[in-house]
């Protein structure tokens, strides 16, 4: 993987678009990235980890944090862009995460979501290949080979956390070195054969207590046998591997016993059976004695009541007799009741009728009443036509007042439009007036609106131009300071040069080796070596003065921007602004500010006055219409009052003959209607009482003639001997019971086995009774023995099947629960057969730090000057500590091998430096292969002196023979003289820039 080119816009401290050329970095094969602290130089790592994962290292990526710039203007969105090779394709991911932005319309903001897109170029030009987040993750990771930790441990190499690991435990360890190179799947390994074991545990606990289990209910069911008392279960816990024949051999002794037990109740109940079958018999034939003898007494009984009952037989017969023939007189008897009843009540009817008719017509008959009837009907009749005239009368009467009222509003709206129209003129002048103003004052209004935007604008030029006037002053005199300060910089720092090349003899006598061929004459020989004068300046010195020197100009250079961006801004301003002082641009801003309100106040009423003279003018138009019609209307109203005059008239006339002596015809109408309903009634009144006389005398003669022929002599001793149904009902009843029971005696009286019985002695039931229901309790105790027994070996019989089914099964789970347990007590670091305690995912990363340890000694060899080596230790831990992940380093001047927590700061740089390269190829060999041409080295490098610094350049320098870049991130001043190309970070007021630099080497 190589970075060509990184461009990021209001991210982190970058407030303006940064662009980094990585192809121009990378020429030197090593590179500075240096800047004063918080200036940026860990965000541009952010940049490149988020353009290809999505999210920045570490904690700055904790909820919450935003990776937008403060500096940056609201409309400028935060974009970061990377352009590099991966697996030999050029691609280009662009990244843009949430953010707020202004709305388009209105106040306010409105959240952004999160875009990202990747194209890759190819002979045609640039081609997008995805828009998705995930899809854009999945193809970086498949294509680097590795996941953001991984990335940020191999490609970032944050010395810090490999100087933690030097010094860390194991288990620190192991968690780091887990998280480069993914052991999750062996840990997984680890986890799968725990639960494993677990379970298969647990299902041979279960299956023994299943069997248990069993045998409690072959206990239950076996009863408390005198030979089964020896029960081995107490003694019995789950995974005893005697549980199995114990079990088995008891289960067959009590199937034994139950079975001898099942025989002899079998035997027993046979015995039962047939005496309790000579105890019944013998009860049966007790019961029936008995039975036919009580029997016989009962009868003897019966038959002496009936006889004593005989007189009162014949008296109910009688009545019965009676009774019959009275019930053929009853139909004639209700029906002469009937009609009685119905005459009564049309004679009373007829009564009241007649007293309601006039004495002229209280005596007249039936024909006379309907023909009167008839006569009233046919007055009434001729009343219809009477009506509708008098309905038509009432109708002209309301329509003449409903033409009074609208003469009268007719007469009240022409008089209100003649007095409007006769205002029409000064009215409509008036309205005119009005609409001529408001259209002077919109001419007005505009014309000050195009004078007072350009007058504004003026003044606010003018405030502009005070403002920066003021500023122009204050960073003119700020000018004058920091010159000062640069030009004593320089002087300072060209003095502190100019004594050093005196005393630079001195310097270099420092680096001679006694032996060794001089770097300035070339003779191995050095008599008289120069020595540092007092007051000697050395080359920190005189760096520290330059950097002070390169700092003031830098701050000298910063103010001369910012003045020449001050009087080119305030040259536009005074340009904008004219020769006018700002006073007299604001009294002139605010004259035509307040002339232009008034006009455009007095414009508003334009339109309104426009639509009242044009609602006026409609008005007048109406109300000219409306006085002419009005006049038609006056015209018409008086003819149709005429004409209703004449027709109500010619009906009151007509109406007088028909009333007569009612006030109105409906009157006469209720009168006679009254009439007609009373004569109506009277009349059938009359009809109803002849016609119930003749049916009453009818039913006198049917009552008569049903007397006689039922063979009574009048028809009141008829009347008496009819009797209620209920009670025939009952004397038949009675009479029907003595026949039966005279049957039943005489049957009873025939039976021969009755008399026989009664001539026996009395029997005795009870006492057979009793010995028969002894000998069906010893039946059922001897039943339910043998029930009991039959039940206990079939069960036993089921239980034992079920036991030895159950103990089959729990041989192969115990089987696999021991290969389990050995293979997790194994893989765990457990079991005893694993000596040095080492779990599964420890042993595979053992031999990933054995590799690392390997590959970082190549690197720790040549920075150490060939003392120090890095090993991998497997020795087990003490107490209960596990082993695998030990680091030693081995000391080549003393031979000794020691702990790497007890190395010095610039030994543990060493280290930690050496072994974040050698896991960078470890974990690109893992990856896969993949190539990982730049790579970026996190400070650590103050903590060495000028030979080890030289050491570990050199170390760097030869990354290149593997066509590698390598970025140093360091605030060491010197490395600003070693290394030539540089990436500077610059810290500004209004955000972060970048700059390339090219330094040269001193010799």
């Amino acid at each position: 993987m190589r970075l060509h080119r990184l461009k990021v816009t209001a991210f982190g401290p970058f407030a303006e678009p940064q662009e980094i050329d990585f192809d121009a970095l990378s020429g030197a094969g090593i590179f500075l990235l240096h800047g004063p602290t918080g200036a940026g130089k860990t965000s541009v790592l952010d940049a490149v980890c988020y353009a290809l994962y999505g999210s920045v290292p570490g904690p700055r990526q904790a909820p919450g944090t935003s990776l937008r710039s403060d500096h940056a203007a609201a409309g400028t969105p935060t974009e970061v862009t990377l352009e590099l090779t991966a697996g030999g394709r050029r691609l280009e991911i662009t990244r843009r995460p949430e953010q707020d932005r202004p709305k388009k319309r209105g106040t306010g903001t409105t959240k952004d979501k999160p875009q990202s897109l990747l194209r890759e170029r190819t002979g045609d030009g640039w081609g997008g290949l995805s828009r998705s987040h995930q899809e854009i993750g999945e193809e970086i990771e498949q294509l680097l080979g590795m996941s953001r930790e991984q990335f940020c441990q191999v490609v970032l190499l944050p010395q810090g956390e490999f100087a933690r690991f030097l010094r860390a435990d194991e288990a620190a360890r192991g968690r780091l070195l887990g998280r480069l190179f993914d052991t999750r799947r062996f840990a997984a390994v680890e986890a799968l054969l725990g639960d494993r074991r677990r379970a298969a545990e647990a299902g041979v606990r279960a299956g023994d207590e299943k069997v248990l289990h069993t045998a409690q209910r072959l206990a239950q069911a076996a009863g408390d046998s005198a030979d089964l008392r020896d029960w081995p279960l107490p003694g019995l816990q789950p995974g005893d591997p005697g549980l199995a024949p114990a079990v088995r051999a008891w289960a067959a002794v009590a199937r034994c016993a139950a079975r001898e037990r099942f025989t002899v109740t079998e035997y027993a109940l046979a015995a039962v059976e047939s005496r309790h079958a000579a105890a019944r018999r013998a009860a049966e034939g007790a019961r029936e004695l008995d039975r036919l003898q009580r029997r016989h007494a009962e009868t003897t009984r019966r038959a002496a009541a009936l006889a004593e009952a005989e007189p009162e037989r014949e008296r109910v017969r009688r009545l019965l007799d009676r009774a019959r023939r009275g019930a053929l007189v009853a139909p004639a008897l209700e029906l002469r009741g009937a009609a009685s009843a119905a005459h009564l009540t049309a004679a009373h009817a007829e009564a009241a009728a007649r007293a309601e008719l006039p004495p002229p017509l209280a005596e007249a008959g039936t024909e006379h009443l309907a023909s009167v009837e008839q006569r009233l009907r046919e007055d009434l009749g001729a009343l219809g036509a009477a009506r509708r005239s008098e309905q038509r009368s009432a109708e002209i009467g309301r329509e003449r007042a409903d033409l009074e009222r609208e003469a009268r509003a007719a007469e009240e709206q022409h008089q209100e439009s003649a007095e409007w129209l006769e205002r029409w003129d000064t009215t409509r002048a008036a309205l005119a007036a009005r609409v001529d103003a408001a259209q002077q004052a919109a001419t007005l209004a505009e014309q000050l609106a195009g004078r007072l935007e350009p007058a504004r604008q003026r003044l606010q030029s003018a405030r502009k131009r005070d403002a920066l006037t003021a500023d122009a002053r204050r960073a003119e005199d700020e000018l004058l300071a920091v010159r000062a300060e640069s030009a004593a910089a320089r002087e300072r720092w060209l003095e502190l040069k100019e004594a050093r090349l005196r005393g630079i003899a001195a310097e270099l006598a420092e680096a001679l080796v006694a032996g060794e061929a001089c770097a300035v004459c070339g003779s191995a020989a050095h008599p008289a070596p120069a020595r540092p004068a007092p007051g000697h300046v050395d080359r920190d010195a005189e760096d520290a003065a330059h950097a002070a020197f390169e700092r003031a100009e830098e701050a000298r250079a910063a103010v001369g921007l910012r003045l020449a961006a001050l009087e080119e801004a305030r040259a536009g301003a005074a340009s904008a602004a004219g020769d006018a002082t700002t006073a007299e641009l604001d009294s002139l801003a605010s004259d035509l500010s307040a002339r232009h309100a008034a006009a455009h106040a007095a414009a508003a009423g334009l339109h309104t006055a426009r639509e009242r003279l044009a609602r006026a003018e409609r008005e007048h138009t109406a109300r000219s219409a409306d006085r002419l019609d009005a006049e038609r209307r006056v015209a018409a109203r008086s003819s149709r009052r005429e004409a209703l005059d004449r027709e109500q008239a010619s009906l009151e006339a007509e109406l007088a003959q028909v009333r007569g002596d009612a006030p109105t015809v409906a009157a006469r109408a209720r009168t006679l209607e009254d009439r007609v309903r009373m004569v109506a009634a009277a009349a059938g009144a009359l009809r109803r009482a002849e016609t119930t006389a003749a049916r009453l005398k009818e039913a006198d003669d049917q009552l008569a003639d049903a007397a006689f022929r039922a063979g009574f002599d009048t028809v009141e001793a008829a009347a008496e001997a009819v009797l209620p149904e209920y009670e025939r009902t009952a004397l038949q009843h009675r009479m029907d019971a003595w026949q039966a029971e005279q049957a039943m005696l005489a049957d009873r009286l025939g039976e021969t086995g009755t008399a026989e019985a009664a001539a026996l002695p009395p029997a005795a039931p009870e006492a057979a009774e009793a010995y028969a229901a002894l000998a069906a309790a010893k039946l059922r105790t001897a039943g339910s023995a043998h029930d009991a027994a039959r039940v206990r070996c079939a069960e036993l019989d089921a239980l034992s099947r079920r036991a030895e089914q159950e103990l089959r099964a729990l041989g192969p789970l115990r089987d696999a629960y021991e290969r389990v347990a050995r293979l997790a007590g194994l893989t765990a670091g457990t079991s005893a057969d694993n000596e040095r305690k080492m779990r599964l995912e420890a042993y595979v990363l053992a031999a990933r730090l054995e590799q690392v340890a390997a590959a970082a000694t190549v690197r720790l060899l040549r920075m150490s000057g060939g003392r120090y080596t890095l090993v991998h230790s497997d020795a087990r831990a003490g107490g209960r500590g596990r082993s695998g992940l030990g680091l030693h380093v081995v000391d080549a001047w003393t031979g000794s091998e020691r702990d790497t927590a007890t190395l010095s700061g610039g030994e543990t740089f060493f280290a930690s430096l050496a072994l974040a390269l050698g896991l960078a190829d470890v974990v690109t060999d893992e990856a896969g292969g993949m190539r990982l041409d730049t790579l970026f080295i996190d400070e650590g490098f103050g903590s060495l002196d000028d030979q080890a610094l030289d050491e570990v350049l050199d170390v760097l320098d030869s990354l290149r023979e593997r066509d590698r870049s390598v970025g140093i991130v360091s605030h060491v001043a010197d490395l600003r003289t070693r290394v030539q190309t540089q990436l500077e970070i610059v810290k500004q007021r209004g955000g972060s820039v970048v700059r390339h630099r090219t330094a040269a080497l001193t010799d």
